[in-house]
């Protein structure tokens, strides 16, 4: 194992989501003050397995919140978590489980500039990490030089810059970000990407993300939730807590018990298990677009 186990929070900052079985695990109680509570036993059941990293973005309804409150609750100190965030995409679901629109897209400069002050309003010192939410090469964000120049001046003022990748051409992504510079200075700190045993195509950039310095976070370990049903959670994450070029595997888990099964992952021989199914391996097209048929639940 080469990775540790942190926790993203897309599942538990708004009441909608695309991980199978959402619904249930939620117990249908959609209330704010619900999921805020649920969100900190999550929390709570993370800090007791040794889980230091927490991620969260814009988007997700109200995690950077729920993370916030969390922290002061606990009186846990900047300085024993990482917490990283995302800007791109906004909140659009106004709370409801079924919308029209979850989320929307915006890389533009305005955007960046409306959301930081947001997720600095909320986490304050804690945020250490900030990413450019999901970039495909759809995205103009890695030729607008005036997305750039800003990142680069964030950078310089010692925020810690990274971007996350969705779509089936992760790998074109990423290796095209590898070779931006800002003011003639690397610009990415971080690159947070999906691989699980069925969508592995962008471990080659990953590789080379990771001989360069940057820290490598992996997401979607368990396909929102379709391999828990093929190989079981635990099997799923051993195997991304295994890959050479990890460094954070993180766990969707809505519920304590969950996240307890994910941390069994640890006991495992991962590297043994992703090659036992690789049989698995579907072609990135196939994946996407099956991903992208999921219902929000």
């Amino acid at each position: 194992m080469t990775a540790v186990l942190g926790l993203g929070t897309a599942a538990l900052g708004r009441p909608g989501y695309i991980t199978l079985w959402h619904a249930t695990d939620l117990d249908h109680a959609y209330s704010e003050a619900a999921m805020e509570q649920r969100c900190h036993a999550v929390l709570d059941e993370a800090w007791r397995l040794g889980v230091r990293w927490f991620d969260a973005a814009r988007s997700y309804g109200r995690a950077e919140a729920f993370v916030a409150s969390w922290l002061a609750a606990r009186a846990i100190a900047p300085s024993e978590v990482t917490i990283s965030s995302k800007w791109g995409y906004r909140y659009v679901a106004n709370w409801q489980v079924q919308a029209m629109h979850h989320e929307r897209k915006d890389h533009s400069l305005a955007a960046l500039a409306e959301q930081l002050p947001e997720s600095r309003a909320l986490l304050g010192p804690y945020l250490s990490l900030y990413q450019i939410h999901s970039v495909t090469p759809e995205s103009s964000v890695l030729s607008d030089p005036d997305v750039l120049a800003r990142l680069g001046e964030l950078r310089d003022a010692g925020l810690r810059i990274g971007l996350s990748l969705s779509g089936p051409r992760q790998r074109e992504t990423l290796e095209r970000a590898l070779d931006l510079e800002v003011t003639g200075k690397p610009l990415w700190s971080a690159v947070q990407a999906t691989w699980n045993l069925f969508e592995r195509s962008v471990a080659p950039a990953l590789v080379r993300a990771k001989q360069a310095g940057l820290t490598v976070m992996i997401k979607e370990v368990v396909a929102n939730g379709r391999l828990v049903a093929r190989v079981g959670d635990a099997i799923a994450i051993a195997a991304a807590l295994a890959q050479p070029f990890g460094d954070v595997v993180l766990s969707g888990a809505v519920t304590p018990a969950q996240l307890a099964s994910n941390a069994r992952a640890r006991e495992l021989d991962g590297a043994a298990l992703a090659d036992q199914y690789a049989v698995l391996i579907e072609a990135p097209e196939l994946y996407w677009a099956t991903r992208a048929k999921l219902a929000w639940n």
